[in-house]
């Protein structure tokens, strides 16, 4: 019994790195607002659109393992054009995403450390150790520090939630419940989906560090999809344990609830050591900033990979960037929003999250357009059933963000 599960334990790290990635603003911001803003009426929303999104990330991991490929190079050999739609999208959403993890994450360890720091400081000093974590220690490094990350999250969640359980609701439920439902609340439940469990393009990600973990071990079809199914699994069980925790901590609360990353994560932390006791204040923050920095390890390398991928498609005997240069480069860029455009990061956030929902379907359907024959064949009957259906969700939803945006 022992040795199997230290084989299977062999066998765990992109699905987990997946999750660490995914568990992030999706989750301690998005998933929590919508518990705080309306009560359960989007419980349905947060479990439909995790389920509808599993096909096209396990099918990233499928095409992998029978091509020994990554989807970044399938994409190149299915259409260029489409390629370097990808490319931009992703060049994109690096910088972008990168910025936006990183200030969340400083904000966080500000109510850790004991000292004063100015935020951009703490930015600084985040990124020299993630920085030196991802060039020094590669994926070997990446992958263990991941799973411990994974592990003290999940301990650290659930502890929150039992406690939060056990005294109950913290405020009464409105005569008047909000609807989430109206018109004009549609871009809020479309950046919630963007990021829910995470953007398409980790499916991606996830095929190259796939592809990296299959050069160092022989892992079968079942142990990779076993890896990829316990992290998908994760990411749905933590959203759900920061929904209900939303729910029960601030819905129903007089004060308003702020939309922003940063300020939200403040009052989350506020919230829990008023309704459970200040002794919570530091249990949260912890669980926050071990979410945030696992986040903030993933994207960086995540995204770092894939454009070190573009690059060496485009140009397979001219590429002179290391992965290490490119991560800094993405680091430095990164930086350069904090620095000069963290005012405006709360619409440049909503701005991402609503790219990543619209260029879902997109993606989605290349994704399926990749699994051909014995690869598709080999899918059990409900994914390819759940494909159908979450490729017709994801466009219909998509079509009426559109009409309700730009036309209505």
């Amino acid at each position: 019994m022992l040795s199997g599960i230290l084989s299977k334990s062999k066998s765990l790290g992109p699905g987990v790195l997946m999750a660490t990635a995914a568990v992030g603003g999706s989750h301690l911001v998005a998933a929590t607002q919508a518990g705080a803003l309306f009560g359960w009426q989007l419980l349905w929303i947060i479990i439909a659109v995790n389920i509808l999104k599993y096909p096209f990330f396990r099918f990233g991991v499928e095409y992998t393992l029978h091509t020994k490929q990554s989807l970044v190079k399938g994409y190149k050999d299915k259409n260029p054009s489409l390629f370097y739609l990808f490319v931009a999208i992703n060049l994109l959403a690096a910088v972008v995403n990168s910025a936006g993890v990183l200030l969340l994450t400083a904000a966080l360890l500000q109510y850790i450390l004991p000292w004063s720091f100015a935020l951009t400081t703490i930015c600084y000093g985040l990124l020299a150790v993630c920085l030196a974590i991802l060039i020094f220690g590669h994926y070997k490094l990446l992958d263990s520090a991941s799973k411990v990350i994974m592990v003290f999250l999940c301990i650290a969640t659930t502890a929150a939630l039992v406690v939060a359980v056990s005294n109950g609701p913290a405020h009464s439920v409105p005569e008047v419940a909000p609807s989430p439902y109206e018109l004009a609340l549609l871009g809020f439940m479309v950046a919630l989906m963007g990021w829910m469990p995470a953007p398409i393009e980790i499916s991606a990600i996830n095929s190259l560090w796939l592809k990296t973990k299959l050069k160092a071990n022989q892992l079968t079809r079942k142990q990779s999809l076993f890896d990829f199914n316990l992290g998908y699994g994760v990411t749905l069980l933590l959203a759900l344990m920061f929904f209900v925790l939303g729910v029960l901590l601030q819905y129903g609360q007089a004060q308003k609830i702020e939309l922003a990353g940063v300020a939200f994560s403040k009052q989350l932390i506020d919230m829990y050591a008023l309704t459970i006791g200040e002794w919570a204040r530091w249990l949260i923050a912890v669980v926050a900033f071990l979410c945030m920095f696992g986040t903030t390890l993933t994207v960086l390398d995540g995204y770092a990979r894939t454009l070190d991928e573009s690059l060496k498609i485009i140009k397979p005997h001219q590429n002179r960037f290391s992965l290490s240069a490119i991560i800094a480069v993405q680091s430095g860029l990164g930086m350069v929003v904090v620095l000069f455009f963290k005012g405006n990061l709360k619409d440049m956030l909503m701005f991402a999250m609503t790219l990543a929902f619209l260029t879902t379907p997109f993606f989605a359907w290349l994704n399926l357009s990749l699994i051909k024959g014995e690869i598709y064949d080999a899918q059990p009957k409900a994914v390819k059933v759940l494909s159908i259906l979450g490729l017709v969700y994801l466009v219909a939803f998509s079509l009426l963000f559109v009409v309700w945006k730009w036309i209505l």
